[in-house]
Formats: structure tokens, sequence, C-alpha cells
């Protein structure tokens, strides 16, 4: 039988990095109700190259974002799948796998792409994240991740 590490416990908010994206301290909401995560993106679109395979186009985060430089992100690797909204509805959405930084410690997870511009914060973290992690979640806390990782990224 494999030896797990302990568990962990986050904040109902949480600072992450994505370094594949050059991304620091973004803001996420811990969702035990959200099956998998999202980030924020607009001008989400699929183009076809002349080989015929699809890359996904997006813009991560918004304007409003500290760290928003504007700077359009492909993806080569992508699948469309339907995930249920917060309110209920299904709706197609584009999924893709990254890194997410927690505890300075790497783990690659699924994150839907979605316009998440209503919502106060650009990313959600979902329950695979939070099992794939062996993280639990105090309501009570916030930012239990940077607070206790290596000063070093």
């Amino acid at each position: 039988m494999k030896q797990r590490g302990p568990k962990r416990m986050v904040g109902r908010r949480e600072l992450v990095d994505f370094p594949e994206f050059q991304l620091w301290g973004v803001e996420a909401k811990v969702d035990t109700g959200a099956y998998t995560g999202a980030i924020h993106c607009s001008n989400i679109r699929v183009e076809t190259d002349a080989q015929g395979r699809r890359h996904l186009h997006v813009q991560l985060l918004d304007p409003s974002h500290p760290n928003f430089d504007g700077s359009p992100m492909q993806f080569d690797q992508f699948k469309l799948r339907d995930i249920r909204s917060s309110n209920g509805e299904v709706q197609e959405r584009y999924v893709i796998r990254t890194a997410i930084r927690l505890f300075g410690q790497d783990f690659i997870t699924e994150f839907s792409l979605s316009d998440r511009s209503d919502m106060k914060y650009p990313v959600l973290i979902g329950r695979v994240l939070l099992r794939e992690a062996r993280l639990i979640v105090d309501v009570a806390r916030r930012n239990l991740s940077y607070k206790n990782q290596p000063s070093a990224r």
C-alpha cells in the first residue's frame, strides 16, 4: 500500500500560483461543492491549423487583476466537457490540465475555463484537487498555503 503524507489544512480563500503561466498570488475560492476547479478567462476560441490540429486560445484573468498582461495563451491539449455551474445549469466548457502551487508544491489537475467576471474570485478550487493534494478546509481561515510555503518560488 502506498504511503500517503498527512493532510494539510487550507482556508476558504487561498492565494495560489500557476507556475506554467507565470501567475503568482492569484486569489482562489475553495469550494467543496465544486467538482473541478475553474480559472477565469476571456476571448475563448478554438482555431484549426493547416494540418487540421485544433488549438484553444484564451486570455487568462482580466485587466482588473494585477497579474493580467493581456497575452493570449494557446493550449494544444484540452477537452470539451459538460460542467454544472453554481446555479445548476449544465454548460459546455473547455478543460485543461495545469500545475497549481500550494504549500510550495505543484499539483497537476484539471481546470475548466470560463468567464468568471461576475464572480469575486478568478480561481475556484474544487473537490478533485482537495482530494489529490490531501487538503482539508477550515472555513474560518484564509491563505494558509501562502503563509506556510517555502519562501523561494
